[in-house]
């Protein structure tokens, strides 16, 4: 069992900047595929990033590349979400999820077995 702890929500401007990070314990960090999804009001949960086990492969959803960017730190069993030029529209609970497995799209919220309980992200206009 993986538990998985978000951290680093809040209230920014657009325009801004923001850091969210997940600290996962359980199982050997370095073991774990690692990804981002997120769920606005009224709106299905939508991917946002992922890394491979190694960080030899990182995705994005096309709304946030060149914008964020995801990273991990094994020796300390986090993954992160650095959040720049934050807009409106990326108002949403930011979810941290987890596979013990290598992901085949990396994308598909189906190919994790763990998730957090995630963090408010509000960005005002």
């Amino acid at each position: 069992q993986v538990q998985l702890e978000e951290s680093g929500g809040g209230l920014v401007q657009a325009g801004g900047s923001l850091r969210v990070s997940c600290a996962a314990s359980g199982r050997t960090f370095s073991s774990l595929s690692m990804g981002w999804f997120r769920q606005a009001p009224g709106k299905e949960r939508e991917f946002v990033a992922a890394i491979s086990r190694s960080s030899g492969r990182t995705l994005y959803a096309d709304s946030v590349k060149g914008r964020f960017i995801i990273s991990r730190e094994n020796a300390k069993n986090t993954v992160y979400l650095q959040m720049n030029s934050l807009k409106p529209e990326d108002t949403a609970v930011y979810y941290c999820t987890a596979a013990g497995w290598a992901l085949t799209t990396m994308s598909a919220s189906s190919e994790y077995g763990w998730w957090g309980q995630g963090t408010q992200v509000t960005v005002s206009s």
